[in-house]
């Protein structure tokens, strides 16, 4: 079957297309839940959630756009809810510098993506939510405020850490001393 046939299946309630449509898609989809949530119970659980929601919402997709790319929004809203639900952010405090230093591009080239991933999942997480959210999803941190229903600044201080021990583990992680990287 065609993604449009899936689809259409889909908005008819017929459970092949929806059986079909979740297997060709929540591979995917629990990878952008486990961006949000390290425990894979937690985020088997939030890919259930959401596919109740792509089912129960997918008469809203107008069919224009991509349509994993309106699924992945989903599942993003539905990781998102949860967190705000269990308050991550609650003991998140605004700093006002932007102290990060970047990472050497050479140094990243080191890293393997299983590696790479390993160190966001390893973040607290307020600061793996909104790194996902602005690196991985594109979002403006007035945007991550309003999806967290934080300050901006916290959202811009939570990025600046994350970024901050994202280099430290990196660093740990290539064997170099974080004083010689520079």
């Amino acid at each position: 079957m065609t993604e449009s046939d899936l689809i259409i299946g889909c908005k008819n309630n017929d459970p092949k297309s929806q059986e079909q449509l979740y297997n060709r898609y929540a591979p995917k989809m629990l990878s952008v839940c486990r961006r949000y949530v390290s425990d894979l119970g937690l985020a088997q659980d939030l890919l259930q959630e959401g596919f109740i929601k792509v089912f129960s919402k997918i008469h809203t997709y107008s069919g224009t756009g991509v349509f994993a790319g309106w699924m992945r929004r989903v599942f993003v809203t539905t990781s998102l809810e949860y967190l705000r639900q269990n308050d991550v952010l609650k003991d998140s405090a605004a700093i006002d510098e932007n102290t990060a230093d970047e990472i050497n591009p050479s140094i990243l080239s080191a890293l393997t993506t299983a590696d790479l991933l390993h160190c966001i999942d390893r973040l607290p997480v307020g600061y793996r939510t909104v790194f996902n959210l602005y690196v991985m999803e594109g979002y403006s941190h007035a945007e991550i405020a309003e999806q967290l229903q934080i300050q901006e600044k916290t959202s811009q201080s939570q990025l600046v850490r994350a970024r901050q021990l994202l280099q430290k583990d990196v660093l740990t992680i290539i064997g170099q001393d974080y004083g010689q990287s520079r």
